[in-house]
């Protein structure tokens, strides 16, 4: 029999209605005759209703603690589930990351996947069990401690977990039916897309797509795993087929741009005149990758004396306080004089893998742009995308006339 792993976020769990609306789409699949382990994340705002307890309880908290409070939302769903599907006659038992077991780094909070052992798991399909897993959670095997995987972590855990049981295909329930060319709320016009290569939503999660944790797919990029973005709000017995991510040779014809993405979680700041010499910019990013700041687009501009240089960096919006106090505390090796920093700043970006073979993609973005009066502020870009900073309160604007350029409206 094939072997089908499903999970379901928050929203597709929300309440026992939803559970049980979660368990007619496992009865499907179990129907049809798959082997099926399902991974399913905490209700709907259970997780930040629990790190709000431990903020409450400790300003500094244990961060072990931490992940043995936090992780106790999958528990209770996946028990849930596992009721659930016992009462409608499909034999089921919950599972939590410890019991599998699933291994992982001592890094509570930011937790990464290092080994998962299947047998347990295969031993309950052999009895006919459909497994359900609470995801985001592991256990650092050398000290016996609970571990979490950081927001979304529940993605990462089934991609891991069907790469781990060579499952046929993965599909992520979500509470959108699948990968849009761009957020729908901006853009009315927005496609799904039928196929999404692993390369193209990698970078479309790691530049503000909020539809898959960018873990999740470097783990089914690695593994080679068939993974599918569907609704859990569609009709169970009649299912739309959602978004499949996979290799670049199982689609035929790829588009120029595939996506349009934006992050409003960015803040830029500039260091102004800076001495032009060996170890500068070694003086300002290690203090700050030290600290765990990523750091994203840079630029240098010399001045005309070839002695000081302006550079201007982003970081992740919740890091700028931070960023800026290391910094401020490493002005003496530095020597800038000034430090400035906004926050009222977007990164939009352009995405795709047909980008590899076309010239002149990004230029004409650039020209469209301008053309709009919009100012960018910063520029980066690799061989499958381009983005640009550009002020906040023209992010609509930008995202519209790229989508429109790349002719992504009649996608």
């Amino acid at each position: 029999m094939s072997r089908l792993v499903m999970k379901f976020g928050g929203t597709s769990v929300a309440n026992i209605e939803r559970i049980k609306n979660v368990a007619r789409h496992v009865q499907r699949e179990v129907a049809a005759g798959h082997h099926v382990a399902v991974v399913v994340s905490a209700m709907s705002g259970k997780t930040n209703e629990l790190v709000g307890w431990c903020k409450e309880g400790a300003a500094l908290y244990d961060p072990r603690e931490y992940d043995a409070v936090v992780a106790s939302g999958e528990q209770v769903t996946s028990g849930l589930l596992a009721i659930v599907l016992q009462d409608m006659g499909i034999p089921a038992r919950s599972w939590q990351g410890w019991q599998i077991p699933i291994k992982t780094s001592d890094a509570h909070g930011s937790a990464r996947i290092e080994d998962i052992d299947p047998k347990g798991l295969e031993d309950g399909f052999a009895r006919g069990e459909v497994a359900v897993i609470a995801g985001f959670q592991g256990i650092h095997m050398p000290t016996g401690r609970l571990t979490t995987l950081g927001r979304g972590g529940s993605d990462t855990s089934a991609v891991a977990i069907a790469a781990a049981l060579k499952a046929d295909r993965c599909d992520i329930y979500t509470d959108v039916d699948g990968v849009y060319t761009t957020d729908p709320r901006i853009v009315p016009k927005a496609k799904r897309l039928d196929r999404v290569v692993f390369e193209e939503m990698l970078e479309m999660a790691s530049l503000g797509s909020k539809v898959l944790q960018v873990r999740s797919v470097e783990v089914a990029m690695v593994h080679k795993v068939k993974t599918f973005v569907r609704s859990s709000f569609d009709d169970p017995a009649d299912p739309k087929p959602g978004t499949l991510i996979c290799d670049e040779e199982d689609i035929v014809e790829q588009q120029v741009v595939s996506g349009i993405a934006y992050s409003k979680d960015e803040a830029q700041i500039t260091l102004r005149d800076v001495a032009d010499k060996p170890g500068i910019a070694a003086a300002i990013f290690v203090p700050l990758a030290d600290a765990n700041i990523n750091v994203d687009m840079i630029i240098q501009v010399v001045s005309d004396d070839a002695k000081t240089t302006d550079l201007t960096f982003t970081v992740p919006t919740a890091d700028f306080e931070r960023a800026k106090k290391i910094l401020a505390d490493h002005k003496t090796e530095v020597g800038y004089k000034e430090l400035a920093g906004a926050t009222d700043v977007v990164k939009v970006s352009a995405i795709g893998i047909g980008m590899r073979s076309h010239a002149g993609v990004a230029a004409r973005a650039f020209k469209a742009l301008s053309d709009k009066g919009i100012n960018i502020r910063a520029i980066t870009t690799s061989e499958i995308k381009f983005s640009v900073l550009i002020d906040a309160e023209y992010t609509e604007l930008a995202v519209r006339t790229l989508h429109t350029l790349y002719g992504l409206d009649k996608a």
